[in-house]
């Protein structure tokens, strides 16, 4: 476990089998890419990959703790570590995708121009962000709805900031009058997130 080289040997023997991925059969591919996940728990359990749509200067492979702090410097090895190949950009954690977004977790859907957000401020850690997101249909004390929450606002802002400053989430219900309420369009959240890490820096 954690022997980076012997993962990065790996992917340089396979390099061309991964990089024509989409010549294989369906089949093919499954295999390929389950064999890929096991190199990478074989280096460390708990990482999980996402690999983008090839474009015509090549392919991203992004590797992530799915938020697990504990292992975020395993990452950065991994990524510090890559080869130098053709067609391939890796890059660790995952990476904000911005605003407007449309995110899909279990049977819920997130539309970010519906949903609003607050700070919730504590004396005590001034550094950690506390948030209440606002939502068209809330569920009272659904898990699976709250960590879909998350992942929007990881989709957002990304993988690294959302674990490192985000503290605490809870939900609730769009109030009638929301900017009366104390709340601002989900869309300004990577926004306020800059503008909080530069007060966070004084």
């Amino acid at each position: 476990m954690h022997d980076v080289n012997e993962f990065w040997n790996w992917f340089s023997d396979n390099n061309e089998r991964l990089t024509m991925l989409g010549d294989l059969d369906e089949k093919g591919q499954q295999s390929l890419l389950d064999e890929l996940q096991e190199r990478l728990e074989a280096y460390c359990e708990g990482l999980t990959y996402e690999m983008g749509e090839p474009t015509p200067s090549g392919r991203t492979l992004t590797f992530s703790a799915e938020g697990d702090m504990d292992l975020f410097r395993y990452v950065v090895e991994l990524v510090d570590n890559a080869p130098d190949l053709d067609w391939w950009e890796f890059v660790a954690f995952k990476q904000p995708k911005g605003t407007d977004l449309k995110v899909t977790f279990d049977k819920y859907r997130f539309e970010t121009k519906q949903m609003y957000f607050m700070q919730l401020e504590s004396e005590e850690e001034p550094d950690i962000l506390g948030i209440r997101v606002a939502l068209p249909d809330p569920v009272a004390d659904d898990d699976d709805q709250l960590v879909g929450v998350y992942v929007t606002l990881e989709a957002m802002i990304g993988e690294f900031d959302c674990s490192t400053l985000i503290g605490y989430l809870d939900t609730c219900a769009v109030p009638p009058e929301p900017f009366k309420a104390g709340f601002r369009p989900l869309d300004d959240f990577p926004e306020f997130v800059e503008w909080f890490k530069k007060q966070r820096e004084k």
